[in-house]
């Protein structure tokens, strides 16, 4: 879960490379003063150089960004940081168990994501909480761990998350059923079909993203995918990132339709065994 942010710290750089090397890189100007104490490296990320030079680490949305994480729209406006006691600053965001000692350009994933739950709404936390969990594979009571003060609040949210989310889509789609009470099966693997994101009765609902759905082969494959659902007597419900981020005021209604009407329940006679 290492980043590196081409951005440290004295302290770091000494440790490092001794305290002859460092003045060296600084004389030689392989390493450019950011504000006291903290240099950037070549290439150093944008983003941390700002959050350092303003006086804090990078923290909350802007690191789990950086880190790679599956972000919500809507936060990418400004550099969320968070700042020391003695460099406090009046955007900075905040650790919910208080004013933590800065010894990183960047926050730890952690420490990140308890920033961010102050920062983010419900259904946003869930999202980036089930995206660190997917792809760093980490269990949840493993992520509490990293995040120390863990509020009830937190776990409240984290009891719904599910590191089984394959996109931000799919988190988002399944928190919004599950608010209305659906009950939703996550990654099933469905006969002939194959594994779909979401399952809600005989909907199968898949959460396309324009990354792993374009191309020939690949338009092909969901074609052939949505005729073995039919023959099972199972319907396939798509949806775009627009979908759900931009339009979901007409394709929530669409689907809590359906569901509202019954339609997705399975009312096939059962063979005896």
């Amino acid at each position: 879960m290492h980043v590196d942010t081409r951005v440290y710290s004295r302290q770091q750089l000494v440790e490092m490379h001794g305290t002859a090397q460092f003045r060296r890189l600084v004389a030689a100007g392989a390493l450019t003063p950011v504000r006291r104490g903290w240099y950037a490296g070549p290439d150093a990320t944008p983003r941390v150089v700002e959050a350092v030079r303003a006086g804090g680490a990078l923290s909350c949305v802007s690191a789990l960004a950086v880190r790679g994480l599956w972000m919500p729209p809507g936060y990418s406006d400004r550099v969320h940081l968070r700042a020391s006691k003695h460099l406090s600053t009046h955007r900075s965001c905040r650790l919910p168990g208080g004013v933590q000692p800065v010894t990183s350009a960047i926050d730890s994933l952690g420490d990140a994501l308890a920033c961010a739950s102050l920062c983010m709404t419900d259904e946003d936390w869930v999202i980036v909480v089930d995206s660190a969990l997917n792809k760093h594979t980490l269990t949840i009571p493993r992520l509490q761990e990293q995040m120390g003060v863990v509020s009830a609040r937190m776990r409240r949210l984290m009891a719904r998350c599910d590191g089984r989310s394959q996109s931000g889509t799919e988190s988002a789609v399944r928190f919004r059923l599950q608010s209305r009470r659906v009950v939703v099966e996550v990654q099933p693997d469905v006969p002939t079909v194959g594994r779909v994101d979401l399952r809600v009765g005989r909907i199968l609902i898949e959460c396309d993203s324009v990354e792993h759905h374009t191309g020939i082969e690949t338009y092909q494959k969901d074609r052939n995918r949505d005729r073995a659902a039919v023959l099972r007597g199972e319907a396939t419900w798509r949806v775009t990132y627009k979908d759900v981020f931009v339009d979901w005021a007409t394709a929530g209604r669409d689907l809590f339709g359906l569901i509202a009407a019954d339609r997705h329940r399975d009312r096939r006679q059962k063979r005896p065994a």
